[in-house]
């Protein structure tokens, strides 16, 4: 078998990679000189990422710098600057790709020799300097142009442009007065904020290992064993194919954060498997796409973007993969009732497939999926680092397999190795090419500018900031993969909305007079006038009126004094899970819905109809985020958390059958906004009292739903027999 050949081609593909369908199409073939030589470069990078990730003792910078240019000239290799017309056509493109491929790793080349003498003069610009820093500038355009289309570089052009060009033109509070190109190019190459700075070092190191772990789990048959445990767990349920796409895509996306690679490798076997039990077209292909965008958010794997949150919110992966795991759970359950909504209209009974034994299927498999999870996640709560721990837990994979019938042998080690390299392309020429982005918004204070207009249209509302906020991503997700449309929507909004968040907080504990001494003499300077009540609970709207006279540049006094560290932290991680969360939006939101339109090809719907049903059937995704924002689903606590989750699972159960119209049993429209109503009070914020009286409202209606949807049934079948 030549080499890449036997593996699923999307399976354990980079998290949140961009897949157009118009640049896969000109990838080079495996089989060409090209792809051959990127083949065992990537067997090479892969090693060469595991040795600097484990033993090397190389300078960030460095190995920043060697991650692209390794990546780059991989990415020279498969993707064609243009597609050449005859053999003529396509040495010159392959003569183009070699000189930018060799280009990106002179960038080491020059780092290695130059850096020293670069200090040595305080920075000032050599001719070589503007060489190749100019070089790596216009590479990060370049590459990202071939693997994520047209959109990326342009942003990128603007930011560059902003900050030493067109800034000063604009007048108001977006003018920015410039800098010089000499000193931009610095900060891009040598600045942490810039392409090889902090989002380029998490690239490196955790994604990367992440990435390639999740190649070895796919080579070693866990895509397989996913497929039939989520059959044998669902596929003799009602509308059992639809439970197998949602069991199978969230089981998916504990080894790949990629959307669309989620979705092209468990779609081709559920979405066949759901029309062929009775699911429409559309419907099919919009459950595969929709549960294989919760991949992204579902431990231990979530995405690169969960690397880069914790980065951001100096919070361990651990814990944001700790506290992720229930909203991923609701994420899944919301689909999973879109299913079975689907199934009792359609009247479906039993699968349309036969389900494979249960023990016979973790037999055949299990241990080569749970045992590196398992490892994976007893060496992260043991302290070890993420890059220490996907280590082992690839050399478990291979253990593993061996007592399974997927055992692997050098050559598929070679083939994990290549395939991990190979998906990581897209991934990496992003996470570095971004970082001009992120450098421009950091040096110009962007962020801080946007972050005020949030709190001005907001008027200090969190949920017209939630609105705002998802705009935005949608907007960006049109033409930013999820990753790089979380980066720049967390470096300009999640300041303001965690400072909302804290805000509220701070509001709540005034109101029930928890004021620390040192928040009260600040509280009489700017209303003297309650200092009489400052010794007790006063109210919530007075809280909220105190909150908003303290002045800006003494609520971080307030704040620190009056809220633990755990809700600070609370507050700042919510604040950029929301961000993420709404991130994902793209993946199934027309206009532009890359996963959906993965799926309707699969399904052969149309594919701006099954975006519009992929939309529909993650509605989750805005409903948690709320939770989020006003409930303390992320604080750490597990009883609390379970507590939230549980009134969570029956809320959006019913606020989906107010949607659908549809339980066990019709719904009217009177009875839709009924239910509705009774979806809210469930999840209604940090009040138990309303959270039990809403459920005991649903615990009746589902009652005498259910008793109508089987005297519906028993006439149904009644009528059938005579």
């Amino acid at each position: 078998m030549a080499a890449g050949q036997g593996i699923p081609k999307a399976a354990a593909a980079a998290p949140d990679e961009r897949e157009e369908v118009e640049v896969a199409a000109q990838l080079r073939s495996p089989e060409s000189l090209p792809g051959r030589l990127a083949f065992w470069l990537g067997v090479a990078i892969s090693l060469g990422h595991i040795w600097l990730n484990t033993f090397a003792t190389m300078s960030e910078l460095r190995a920043s710098v060697l991650h692209f240019g390794g990546f780059g000239l991989m990415c020279a290799l498969l993707y064609p600057a243009f597609r050449g017309r005859g053999q003529g056509g396509r040495r010159l493109a392959l003569g183009i790709d070699a000189v930018l491929g060799l280009a990106a790793v002179s960038l080491f080349v020059y780092l290695v020799l130059g850096e020293p003498t670069f200090y040595a003069r305080n920075g000032a610009f050599h001719w070589y300097d503007w060489i190749f820093t100019s070089l790596a500038v216009l590479l990060g355009v370049e590459f990202t142009r071939r693997t994520t289309g047209w959109t990326i570089p342009i942003l990128i052009i603007l930011a560059f442009t902003y900050v030493t060009t067109w800034g000063a033109w604009l007048g108001g509070i977006l003018g920015f007065s410039g800098l010089g190109f000499e000193t931009m190019l610095y900060r891009t190459f040598y600045s942490d904020d810039g392409m090889f700075g902090q989002i380029a070092s998490i690239s490196y190191s955790f994604v990367f290992m992440f990435i390639l772990f999740g190649a070895f789990l796919v080579r070693s048959g866990a895509g397989d064993f996913i497929i039939g445990f989520a059959r044998a767990v669902a596929g003799r349920m009602i509308g059992g194919p639809g439970f197998v796409a949602v069991i199978g895509s969230a089981l998916m996306g504990t080894i790949s954060g990629s959307a669309v690679a989620n979705t092209v490798s468990t779609g081709v076997i559920t979405i066949p498997l759901m029309k062929r039990a009775g699911f429409p077209a559309r419907f099919a292909a919009g459950v595969e796409a929709t549960a294989s965008t919760g991949g992204m958010i579902m431990p231990p794997i979530m995405g690169a973007g969960a690397f880069v949150m914790a980065s951001y919110t100096q919070i361990p992966y651990l814990t944001i993969a700790a506290v992720s795991l229930l909203p991923a759970l609701l994420y899944f359950f919301g689909v999973a009732c879109f299913v079975r909504v689907e199934a009792k209209k359609q009247n479906m009974t039993v699968a349309g497939e036969d389900a494979p034994g249960f023990l016979q299927v973790l037999k055949e498999g299990g241990i080569s999926f749970f045992a590196p999870i398992l490892l994976l996640i007893y060496m992260l709560i043991d302290g070890f680092t993420p890059t220490y721990a996907a280590g082992f837990a690839i050399l478990a994979s291979i253990v593993s397999s061996w007592f399974t019938r997927n055992r692997m042998g050098p050559r598929a080690i070679l083939e994990a190795l290549a395939l991990g390299a190979r998906n990581m392309i897209m991934t990496a020429v992003l996470l570095v090419a971004i970082g001009i982005v992120v450098n421009a918004v950091t040096l110009t204070g962007i962020g801080n500018i946007f972050s005020l207009m949030i709190n001005d249209w907001s008027g200090g509302s969190i949920l017209v900031a939630l609105i705002l906020i998802a705009l935005a991503s949608l907007v960006l997700g049109m033409g930013l993969p999820v990753t790089a449309s979380y980066i720049v929507l967390a470096t300009l909004s999640a300041p303001a909305l965690a400072d909302m968040i804290t805000q509220a907080e701070l509001v709540r504990a005034f109101a029930a007079g928890n004021i620390p001494e040192s928040a009260k003499a600040i509280l009489m300077l700017v209303a003297p006038e309650r200092a009489a009540s400052l010794g007790g609970a006063i109210g919530a709207e007075a809280a909220a009126d105190l909150v908003s006279r303290i002045p800006a540049d003494m609520m971080g006094t307030v704040t620190s004094s009056t809220l633990s560290p755990a809700i600070l932290t609370t507050a700042l991680l919510s604040a950029h899970m929301i961000i993420y969360w709404l991130s994902l939006d793209s993946n199934v939101t027309p206009p532009v819905c890359l996963t959906a339109f993965a799926a309707a090809a699969i399904a052969k719907s149309p594919p701006m109809a099954t975006g519009f049903t992929a939309w529909k059937l993650a509605k989750t995704l805005y409903i948690v985020p709320v939770l989020f924002a006003y409930t303390p689903f992320l604080n750490g606590d597990p009883i609390l958390a379970l507590e939230i989750f549980g009134f969570a699972l029956i809320g959006i159960y019913a606020l989906i059958g107010a949607m659908e119209g549809h339980l066990e049993a019709p719904v009217s429209w009177a009875m839709r906004a009924v239910l509705f109503a009774i979806g809210v009070l469930i999840l209604w914020p940090n009040d138990w009292t309303i959270n039990f009286v809403g459920t005991a409202f649903f615990a009746i209606f589902f009652a005498f739903n259910l008793r109508a949807g089987r005297r519906r049934r028993a006439l149904q079948v009644s009528a059938s027999s005579a």
